[in-house]
């Protein structure tokens, strides 16, 4: 199967304004099976912010201290969403079942 790739979230348009955690977007792609995050600096609660979310499932934010770890993260996210994302389209209830523990799962491996 070939990789579905991620895209800029509205073509970049969002690039440098403020994001849902009141920060400046560094980073902001969406993925075509429907998931988003985005990378911000000086937010309200922290210097970094990571919000991701699939759409209509799940929307789950981490905050960071240093920039080069939470870039790491951003990437690392965004490679465990996309497997995650391939499940959500296994068909029948085992896939949904599937797909829900992931989720779980995802959100236990980034608090």
């Amino acid at each position: 199967m070939a990789e579905i790739s991620w895209y800029p979230y509205d073509k970049g348009a969002t690039l440098g304004q403020k994001g849902s955690e009141s920060g400046v977007i560094m980073r902001d792609e969406e993925h075509p099976l429907e998931a988003r995050i985005t990378l911000e600096c000086d937010t309200k609660t922290a210097p970094f912010a990571i919000t991701c979310g699939i759409y209509g499932c799940m929307m789950h934010t981490r905050f960071f201290s240093i920039e080069s770890e939470a870039s790491s993260q951003y990437e690392e996210m965004k490679a465990a969403l996309s497997a995650l994302l391939l499940t959500e389209n296994e068909g029948g209830p085992e896939g949904c079942r599937s797909f829900l523990d992931g989720v779980a799962e995802f959100v236990e491996k980034y608090p």
